[in-house]
């Protein structure tokens, strides 16, 4: 990439994304995709100074100091937000450090992250909360941790969540564990109420999953692997909807992949319960027919389900039972990975696809809903593209197509279980936290 004043021209490189801390910014001629602003759906000039929008105009002359901005169908939205993320750090930095995560989701139009608690200590109290801040400032993206719910994510004894909560963590949850004592999840539902918390359950009986590896059905049996019911996912859905309608709370379920899971959500919610769900890029686009050339890199949790569950959960992102859209971006070295089917470790990345992915079974504006609306529900707060507001912005084409390839890839882990496959949109960068960053 070369970057100039008052110019900025792309070619085809994307793996090095170019980084400025940012003074004073005009997008020229982007289209504003966000209902909540009055600009929604115009195609204007955007001028930042000093971090803040302060004019949106047909036409901004370049003036001597500002940066320009212009590429071609540029679009722009709220910046986009991943409720979903794992790193490594500390402990797991061969799989994916702090600083260069964090740049990933920049190059992938990801103003904000949630960090799930998963390294080497657990983030399971107040000190490692703030450790994993501070590995992430003076970043573009910003990054919001996630606690672990029991210590050491071992479904045992309550964390710290109160000291957590002051610490700066968003919500509370062990990150691909299930918490099967139904009473530690009641009175976590319980306690957090006192600040205001919000806990996260991962939904999937350990005693019905067993050594399942891939979902239960025509594939599972054809290839001889041990399946994963849906009914492992859906009775502890359904147990802790129920926990929730006891206690009052609030409750999120992240990547649910079946299509009884979204009717007992969207039940729940006309019900008048306050719990919000996500569904993995993943399970969006694939199904376990993946499964046939026995690719680790198909290997998630839950497992890829039946193209009827995949059609139910796209059904259930237009209809509002699922909140949101998460990558579940989740790199494994390739010592854990690239290995027989049976004992490779569940996980893909998903940041640098995920726009792309999701263009080739969504509408644009409800991808663009869908990646921004976790903000709302996690707490933070909801910056509108408008005269004064400050800018956390996504820049974005969604029309190109191209091949995801491993030189797409700017993750230190190469697992994508997208590779190879033709994506639909260009992320440009994103503007936040003062910074212009472009891919």
């Amino acid at each position: 990439m070369v970057y100039h004043r008052n110019t900025t021209i792309f070619n085809n490189r994307t793996t090095n994304p170019k980084i400025c801390k940012m003074t004073q910014v005009i997008l020229k001629q982007a289209k504003i995709i966000d209902a909540s602003s009055p600009f929604h759906n115009q195609v204007m000039d955007i001028k930042i100074e000093n971090g803040t929008i302060t004019q949106i105009e047909k036409e901004i002359s370049a003036t001597s100091g500002f940066e320009v901005v212009n590429v071609p169908n540029l679009h722009v939205s709220q910046g986009w937000m991943d409720s979903s993320v794992s790193f490594g750090e500390p402990g797991y930095e061969d799989r994916e450090t702090i600083e260069n995560g964090l740049k990933v989701a920049a190059k992938s139009g990801f103003t904000a992250v949630a960090l799930q608690p998963n390294s080497n200590p657990t983030v399971d109290n107040q000190s490692q909360v703030r450790f994993v801040l501070d590995r992430a400032k003076n970043q573009a993206t910003t990054l919001y941790p996630i606690g672990a719910l029991t210590k050491g994510s071992e479904g045992t004894d309550l964390a710290e969540l109160f000291d957590m909560k002051n610490a700066g963590a968003i919500a509370f949850g062990d990150y691909k564990k299930a918490l099967q004592n139904a009473n530690l999840q009641k009175i976590a539902l319980q306690y957090v109420q006192d600040f205001d918390g919000m806990v996260i359950a991962f939904c999937q009986d350990s005693t019905l999953k067993g050594i399942g590896i891939a979902n239960e059905g025509e594939v599972s049996t054809k290839l001889g692997m041990k399946g994963i019911p849906a009914l492992a996912e859906e009775l502890q859905v359904a147990r802790n909807l129920f926990l929730l309608e006891y206690t009052g709370g609030k409750l999120h379920i992240p990547t649910i992949s079946t299509k009884k899971s979204v009717q007992l959500i969207k039940e729940a919610k006309a019900n008048g319960l306050n719990v919000s769900c996500s569904a993995a890029v993943h399970h969006l686009v694939l199904t376990d027919e993946k499964l046939e050339g026995f690719d680790t890199r198909y290997k998630v949790s839950p497992p890829l389900r039946t193209e009827n569950d995949r059609k139910a959960l796209l059904k259930g992102i237009k209809d509002g039972a699922i909140d949101m859209i998460t990558s579940d971006h989740n790199p494994i070295d390739i010592e854990h990975k690239k290995m027989e089917f049976d004992g490779a470790k569940s996980g893909t990345i998903g940041m640098e696809s995920a726009f792309g992915a999701l263009m080739t079974v969504l509408p644009l504006e409800i991808v663009i809903e869908k990646l921004t609306s976790g903000k709302e529900t996690f707490g933070i707060e909801i910056q509108t593209i408008n005269e004064g507001s400050r800018a956390n912005i996504t820049l974005f084409n969604p029309e190109p197509k191209s091949l995801f390839t491993k030189s797409s890839i700017l993750s230190k882990s190469k697992n994508s279980a997208f590779l190879d496959m033709q994506l639909q949109g260009k992320v440009y960068g994103i503007v936040n936290q003062d910074q212009l960053i472009l891919a």
